[in-house]
């Protein structure tokens, strides 16, 4: 035996952090043969079989301690060759494999160099499994970061989940453990044993898994995500010069276990809802999907909010490639792809990255910055290096992998705030004394930074409930870089303006005007997202006042507003239909209501049209962010609760009116001031009967005297039907 009695113990009591070092095939010190040794628990007896060079000897080991370790001397080599181990166990059964310690890093000190100072881009192309071609031999190298781990193993499926088969070795410094697994092919079920800090015995899954066993099982899946075949080419050449700003962008937001359920307890897959999914959205218009989180969670209920596997989409509707089928055929129909991201926080469960070493890794170790109060949930350490990289990595991962469009950032302000929803003493201050989270600020200025430069075309939108500056500004003016910012102030803000009586919204008008006052502070969505329809909250149309003509009357309104103010429109499903319950995402949406009365399929069909008039009239969507797209005609009449705006592009090729009478009662010879001379037809009206309403209108359009009204040079006498919307264009 050439081991000293401690390297032996390190090896059979599996603690040695360098397998490679003792383990393998290795020149005897003189010079004069070579060394092999293997631990291999349970097997009986263990050959050396050379794989390419015939000349080079077979070596029978033997075994120096039970455990397991086995090793060999030969005089007939002098130098290390490729060899197989024949490996025969107690029940008699050989097979034949490469030996895992024959093998060189799989990463470099350049690649542990990056990551140590956050920068490794393509650290997904590094860490977790890697399905790889070493010399030939087919098979897959596994890397983790563990910093304070003791000792961490692979365990599968291929191993009998024995953590004594595959130690992994610590490359220097960097906390990274590595080891290439000779066989290891796609399919492979794997997770971590990791010996944390603590001498404890923990099982994780890995975090840059690429695909995970359906929860509750949670072994992360050996998988190739660069294998499918891409056919929307034309598509991302098209979004390279994508400006979100100045192009119609009206969303359709989807969570995708219950837009349609195959049955109470099943829904459907990726490639199903492909063919389900794109000719409805296609038939009302909307130009994007937003769903809500993709990425693995085991916690249904939370919708996807709780992320345990951050680089793999869920396995509840399919494998990756299913997921890829699902966007590729989405671009193909010329529908844009946004997910929701999920940065902010992780949760508990312990398999995932919850002390994911024995230490708070990814987390802060102190409650008062680690733990959120209102989720029970943990907060990353945006200020470590390898955890920065984790997240950033993981944005331009989404958009390289699974070609997304857009990255919509949940519960941004949570980052921002080191107080977030905590009272005096539950907090710690940065180091200037203040309440700013200064490494969520970087990390999202550099998260906004890589996403638009490596992906051009790509918008990041914040879900940001504050007034934080500059959230959609870059960060060399000092913003965060955001494309977009969800607008919560206007939606709740006109939520809460039509939950009221008619009779009561003349001393609420504000509520529907105070938008613009800070609109062009920055660039944003109008959301009527899921948020809205949950937890009590009931549907939209729930909280429409009045009879169920009324209601849908409301909810038209509502719907136009959306649509006709600045800003791009996100409406959650089922919305565009008017479903009466709160939405479940236990069961599908209420589909047979489409079929009962003309309310609902004429919410749908007005929603429609909505799209149709966005889509064709650039002045409702090249100007969203122009101080001269939009402008009051009226705002005052509080006591008739009418309001009146235009929306315009910059060369006023496209113009349009909108006229707003929010009450029930029609209003004949209403004056409105008109910017134009001649006819101006009226192209939408949401009282009109094919949408459900007293089909009351203008005979077609106005013509605009030379009678200045509302400081406009000319104006007409309308007709207001009762809870509407109408919308008028000068005659070409």
């Amino acid at each position: 035996m050439l081991l000293t009695n401690e390297e032996l113990q390190s090896l059979t009591q599996v603690t040695h952090r360098s397998p490679h070092q003792l383990l393998g095939m290795h020149p005897l010190g003189d010079g004069s043969g070579v060394v092999v040794r293997a631990f291999l628990p349970n097997a009986a007896k263990v050959e050396v079989v050379p794989t390419h060079e015939k000349n080079k000897p077979r070596l029978q080991l033997k075994q120096l301690d039970k455990a397991g370790l086995y090793e060999g001397v030969t005089n007939e080599a002098k130098h290390v060759y490729a060899y197989d181990l024949v490996i025969t166990d107690y029940q008699g059964k050989v097979r034949q494999t490469r030996d895992s310690y024959s093998f060189l890093p799989t990463l470099g000190e350049t690649d542990l160099y990056l990551f140590g100072k956050g920068d490794e881009r393509r650290i997904y192309d590094k860490l977790g499994a890697q399905l790889r071609t070493i010399d030939g031999v087919h098979g897959s190298s596994f890397a983790v970061w563990a910093p304070n781990a003791q000792r961490v193993s692979v365990v599968s499926d291929f191993n009998g989940w024995d953590g004594r088969y595959h130690p992994m070795r610590l490359l220097g410094a960097s906390g990274v453990w590595e080891l290439f697994v000779p066989g290891a092919g796609e399919g492979t079920h794997y997770k971590f044993e990791i010996k944390n800090a603590h001498g404890d015995i923990v099982i994780k899954s890995d975090p840059y898994g690429f695909f995970f066993e359906a929860a509750p099982k949670n072994a992360s899946i050996v998988w190739n995500t660069k294998k499918f075949a891409w056919k929307d080419e034309a598509w991302l050449k098209r979004r390279q010069d994508w400006n979100a700003l100045k192009a119609p962008m009206s969303v359709y937001e989807v969570h995708l276990g219950s837009w349609k359920k195959k049955s109470v307890a099943e829904s459907f897959s990726y490639r199903e809802l492909a063919g389900l999914l794109i000719p409805y959205v296609k038939q009302l218009g909307f130009t994007h999907v937003e769903f809500l989180p993709v990425s693995e969670h085991a916690f249904y209920p939370s919708w996807g909010y709780q992320v345990t596997g951050f680089y793999s989409p869920t396995a509840r509707f399919g494998t990756p490639d299913d997921f890829q089928f699902l966007v590729n055929a989405l671009h193909e129909a010329g529908i844009g792809v946004i997910v929701d991201w999920v940065p902010a926080h992780f949760p508990r469960d312990n398999w995932a990255l919850a002390r994911f070493d024995g230490t708070a890794l990814y987390e802060h170790e102190d409650p008062r910055q680690g733990a959120h109060q209102d989720w029970g949930t943990l907060i990353f350490n945006y200020g470590r290096h390898e955890v920065s990289n984790f997240l950033t990595a993981n944005a331009l991962f989404w958009c390289e992998r699974f070609h997304i469009d857009g990255l919509r950032v949940d519960a941004v302000a949570s980052m921002l705030y080191l107080d977030y929803s905590r009272s005096e003493g539950e907090w710690i201050p940065n180091r200037y004394g203040g309440r700013e989270n200064l490494e969520a600020i970087e990390f999202l200025k550099k998260f906004n930074y890589l996403t638009h430069t490596e992906h051009p075309g790509v918008v990041t939108i914040a879900e940001e409930s504050t007034a934080w500056p500059q959230v959609t500004r870059p960060p060399y003016l000092g913003g965060l870089g955001f494309s977009l910012k969800w607008n919560m102030g206007w939606m709740h803000d006109t939520l809460n303006y039509f939950s009221h009586d008619p009779v009561h919204r003349k001393y609420h008008q504000n509520d529907l005007t105070f938008a613009m006052l800070y609109h062009h502070h920055e660039n944003f969505v109008l959301p009527l997202s899921h948020d809205e329809v949950v937890h009590g909250k009931g549907s939209l149309l729930a909280r429409m006042p009045g009879d169920d003509w009324q209601k849908f009357a409301n909810l038209r309104v509502l719907l136009a507003y959306q649509w006709l103010f600045p800003g791009k429109p996100l409406l959650f499903m089922g919305c565009e239909f008017g479903q009466s319950a709160e939405w479940n995402a236990n069961s599908g949406l209420q589909w047979e209501l489409l079929g009962q009365g003309p309310y609902h399929r004429g919410t749908q069909r007005f929603v429609e049209d909505l799209n149709k008039l966005y889509l064709a009239e650039p002045g409702l969507y090249e100007s969203d962010y122009d101080p001269g797209g939009f402008y009051w005609i009226d705002c005052a009449d509080h006591h008739n609760s009418v309001i009146s705006f235009a929306r315009r592009n910059q060369d006023r090729t496209s113009e349009l009116v909108v006229v707003m009478n929010l009450t029930p009662i029609p209003r004949s010879r209403y004056r409105v001031g008109l910017p134009r001379p001649g006819g101006w037809r009226e192209v939408l009206n949401s009282d009109s009967a094919v949408y459900g309403g007293s089909n009351l209108g203008n005979l077609g359009g106005v013509t605009a005297e030379d009678y200045n009204v509302h400081n406009q040079s000319y104006s007409a006498e309308f007709t207001l039907p009762p809870l509407s919307i109408l919308v008028f264009q000068p005659e070409r």
